[in-house]
């Protein structure tokens, strides 16, 4: 074993190759002959994937040395790869990167891949892959090595994740899929689900993209893929393909499109996806060895860059302190919530309302001022739930159920039951309190009172009633089935009783939870109306605004202005004026924006996509300074780099990794840039602003 091998297998969970012999049936009751097939599997249930570390290729290794033995003498007639239940392989156990010091070693990550699955191709024998469960990177790759592809049905993800972590589909993506599928259907694996918020495409759309021969039933999944295989070995099944269109015209248009979308997405701050697409380009006219060649060289650059460091340090926040939140209370001290009171019958409440049911499982009542409010929101529900039932999502006995959780009225008494009420109405303090009086007067005393305010102090809302302590923040982010973050705010007075079961409700929600201070706006919020603020000062004072909403390509989701709009200028506004209110040295209300949201004007930009001009005519400038995209990046970028470091200073939360967290899962910052804090460290922002890093060197970013 090589030293990258040896460092990689530290702590490796091995995925096991069990190989078993199969006497494959023909129709006619005879057999095909002796098929060998290999099932992935690493001990553990689906809720701990297969991946493939060197130890486990090192057996998968020796287990193809021995068919091609076997081959060569004429006993196996075929070879087969599947997985454990629900899983085929998740990809390259990634665990062991930050241990590779040198680029040397990354190279030889990439060859061992290579190699192995190099294996399956080279066999004299027909060769398949079994696609039965969720698919990714490797375990994409390793079907790629097969001569022929079965795929179930329910396979619910199958994806080449490697450049929205900082990689490329490096042991034999880029050219095997090219040249199986085309081009455009390779590229939209490769590259445009990734850079969609890591898209997954399931087993029936990767069917339709052409990387199986057969999508099969579920139910007799295997037993279907070996009469499968029976009959192409046999020769009473030929599987043809389509054409492959290696036009270089077509080829060379489709990657030029790619890297469009990918500079819109990234501005070339990520370097993974540009890499992948040269190499599938390069993949029209290169061979096999060239192909994969060069996979191995950009392995051995992006495995040693700070982006793929980066990148696996968000994942990791992901994957593993979103699991454990920082400072969550003892999760035995929560309360059972086996009912659940909405305060509100609006839009946001009405997510909540449909959240709630479908993750708890529980009944909730909606009341709002008047019955069409009512009404109009639990119509939400129940159309939120029909289209479930027609995706087929849900079964047609769980649709009638969820309806029948959810109800709605006019009065707040059927609250006295409730163990949790939250509350989604108009985002002002006095409008709040009046609420919590209301609702304090019906519930027992050890009902949660949870409020959704994005920016409110939960102190304050909680500060005249008898029991204050059972009052949290419990701010959500929209859209509320799509955002993963929620912040969990503990109030001076809120309890651990109340705290364990905000917790352990938001865990039933499938919610990514970070507990944080009671201060103006959170985390998300308060960085946001930082950095939206900033821009929107250097707009007022003369940059055009084109020049601001480019400077931040590859670093924020998207332009600021952009983000003013999915949020509303009105929303937008009331978070910078209660920032300024609480700051009023660092946080910038702009009047350009105030008189936006006095129009009532929608957005900034148009139905087309474009920036609105007549919008931006109406702005009145307080200077004529002009910067450069450079310049309008910098400048906001140290703000939120002072803010940062401020927010670690007051302890809003624990630690840098929860700030990026949250502005990963809530903001939708990139995997790439580590979320906020790397990225300022890279930068050198972190340093030149607060005279520190805020992440130990390394710790996102290569050693050294």
């Amino acid at each position: 074993m090589n030293d990258a091998s040896k460092n990689q297998a530290h702590d490796e969970v091995v995925t096991h190759a069990h190989a078993q012999d199969i006497q494959l049936p023909r129709h006619d009751g005879t057999t095909s002959g002796t098929f060998v097939l290999i099932t992935l599997d690493n001990g553990f249930d689906h809720t701990k994937p297969n991946s493939f570390g060197p130890l486990g290729l090192a057996e998968l290794e020796a287990q193809l040395d021995t068919a091609a033995e076997r081959a060569a003498k004429g006993e196996i007639v075929g070879l087969g790869v599947t997985g454990k239940p629900f899983i085929m392989a998740v990809g390259a156990d990634l665990t062991g990167i930050p241990a590779i010091t040198s680029r040397e070693q990354a190279v030889e990550i990439a060859e061992q891949g290579h190699r192995v699955f190099s294996k399956i191709a080279d066999l004299d024998i027909p060769t398949f892959a079994f696609v039965n469960g969720a698919s990714m990177g490797g375990g994409v790759e390793i079907g790629l090595y097969c001569d022929y592809r079965t795929m179930s049905a329910d396979v619910p993800a199958y994806s080449l994740p490697e450049c929205f972590l900082g990689l490329v589909p490096g042991w034999g993506g880029t050219y095997l899929l090219p040249n199986l599928i085309g081009v455009e259907n390779a590229l939209q694996l490769i590259i445009s689900n990734p850079l969609s918020n890591n898209k997954m495409a399931t087993g029936a759309q990767a069917f339709k993209l052409g990387v199986a021969d057969e999508l099969l039933a579920p139910v007799t999944f295997l037993e279907d893929s070996l009469r499968f295989a029976s009959d192409v070995i046999s020769g009473e099944k030929k599987v043809e393909r389509p054409e492959l269109d290696k036009d270089e015209s077509t080829w060379k248009a489709a990657c030029e499109k790619a890297r469009a979308f990918t500079m819109q997405k990234t501005g070339g701050a990520a370097p993974a996806p540009l890499r992948a697409i040269d190499l599938v380009e390069a993949a029209r006219t290169n061979t096999r060895e060239q192909g994969f060649e060069g996979e191995n060289e950009a392995l051995g650059d992006l495995i040693m860059s700070d982006e793929l460091r980066a990148g696996l340090y968000a994942f990791d926040l992901v994957q593993k302190r979103a699991k454990r939140p920082a400072g969550a209370p003892d999760k035995a001290l929560a309360r059972k919530v086996t009912k659940v009171g909405v305060v509100g019958a609006g839009l946001m409440a009405s997510q909540l309302a449909l959240l709630f049911i479908r993750r708890l499982d529980v009944p909730v009542i909606m009341t709002d001022l008047d019955q069409a409010r009512v009404d109009k929101g639990v119509e939400y529900v129940h159309a939120e739930i029909d289209k479930l039932l027609e995706k087929k999502r849900v079964s047609p006995d769980k649709a009638n159920r969820l309806k029948g959780l959810v109800t709605g009225s006019t009065s707040k008494d059927g609250f006295a039951d409730a163990d949790f009420v939250i509350e989604a109405v108009f985002e002002e303090m006095g409008v709040k309190k009046k609420v919590w009086s209301e609702v304090e007067a019906i519930v027992t005393p050890e009902c949660v009172l949870a409020t959704n305010t994005s920016s409110l102090s939960v102190t304050e809302m909680a500060e005249d009633l008898a029991h204050p302590e059972r009052v949290v923040g419990f701010h959500f982010f929209n859209p509320v089935a799509v955002m993963p973050l929620l912040e969990i705010i503990r109030g001076d007075k809120t309890d651990d009783a109340t705290l364990a079961t905000a917790f352990a409700t938001g865990k039933q929600l499938k919610k990514t939870c970070i507990l944080v201070k009671n201060s103006p706006s959170f985390v998300v919020n308060r960085l946001l109306g930082r950095f939206m603020g900033e821009a929107g000062k250097i707009a007022d004072e003369g940059t055009p605004v084109e020049t601001v909403e480019k400077a931040f390509a590859g670093i924020t989701p998207m332009p600021p202005f952009m983000l003013m709009s999915l949020v509303g200028p009105a929303i937008a506004l009331h978070n910078s004026e209660t920032l300024h209110g609480a700051f009023p040295d660092r946080f910038y209300v702009s009047p350009n924006l105030a008189k936006v949201v006095e129009a009532k004007i929608p957005g900034f930009y148009g139905k087309d996509g474009k920036l609105n001009e007549e919008v931006f005519a109406q702005f009145e400038k307080t200077g004529a300074t002009e910067l450069t995209a450079e310049q309008v990046r910098d400048r906001a970028l140290e703000a939120l780099a002072d803010e940062t470091r401020r927010m670690l200073d007051e302890e809003v939360v624990a630690a840098p990794m929860d700030i990026d967290l949250a502005m990963i899962t809530g903001a939708g910052f990139p995997f790439w840039n580590g979320g906020v804090t790397p990225l300022l460290d890279r930068l050198g922002i972190s340093e030149k602003v607060t005279g520190q890093r805020f992440l130990p060197k390394g710790a996102a970013s290569v050693a050294g």
